[in-house]
């Protein structure tokens, strides 16, 4: 099949989404979570995991690698998909967030960055933070999952007060 073939360009009346990686990096008890920078426009002051858009060239695993390094300098291995999320905030777009766990050997991680400072916490801790508005729901389900467990489907969306709602595959 060539790439006309695809139908990439049927857009007109479609839903469409920016692709997007979220991270977990897991060593020993502790998941290294990055406090966003308090100028940041998305998420500021709060703790998320590692990641950022998917590059056109890349692949939702590719694009989960060079983010966890660009922003934590680690090399990691034993990269998991845990998740799929469509995410519907009311706009035009939409996202479409692959969530990744990976490990890490080392505990060294880069300083400080424009987008925030990294932190090891300790998985009992983990509620104690100001986390971005879906972790409480999505974190323990993440971090309890088996190696060999297939991905999470999760559709994500508002409701009228704008507080988020989040469909996990057995409950649509």
């Amino acid at each position: 099949m060539g790439a006309k073939q695809q139908g990439a360009d049927a857009t007109h009346e479609r839903w469409l989404v920016m692709p997007r990686t979220l991270s977990f990096v897991l060593n020993g008890e502790a998941v290294l979570l990055m406090k966003r920078a308090p100028h940041r426009r998305v998420f500021p002051d709060q703790y998320n995991g590692l990641g950022g858009h998917i590059e056109r060239d890349e692949d939702p695993a590719s694009g989960a690698l060079r983010e966890i390094e660009e922003e934590s300098g680690l090399k990691v291995h034993s990269l998991r998909l845990r998740s799929i999320h469509n995410i519907d905030a009311g706009q035009q777009t939409g996202i479409l967030l692959f969530v990744y766990t990976a490990i890490s050997e080392s505990r060294a991680i880069k300083g400080e960055s424009t987008e925030g400072r990294l932190e090891w916490v300790e998985k009992g801790r983990i509620n104690e933070l100001d986390l971005v508005e879906d972790l409480p729901q999505l974190l323990p389900k993440i971090l309890q999952m088996n190696d060999d467990e297939p991905p999470m489907n999760v559709h994500v969306s508002y409701d009228k007060s704008d507080r988020i709602k989040l469909r996990f595959r057995g409950d649509l």
